[in-house]
């Protein structure tokens, strides 16, 4: 099973940029959301942003990925 994060845009480069998950930080690739800006956010899927969406859909994602990670099912 393959599982795409939210993350927030911290910067862009080019076509790569930074972006913050949770707690860390990770270089993506940004060639598939060519019109991203800092703020946004972005499913990341193997190290690539494959679209964007709104921050209230990103923090209701990464509060399931956090129950499932304290409950052991992950």
């Amino acid at each position: 099973m393959c599982l795409a994060v939210p993350g927030k845009v911290l910067n862009v480069d080019n076509y790569k940029g930074e972006v913050e998950i949770g707690n860390m930080r990770r270089e993506v690739f940004m060639h598939l959301v060519p019109d991203i800006e800092v703020g946004q956010y972005v499913l990341v899927h193997a190290g690539c942003a494959i679209q964007t969406i709104d921050e209230d859909e990103a923090a209701k994602t990464l509060e399931i990925i956090k129950e499932l990670s304290e409950n052991e099912i992950c």
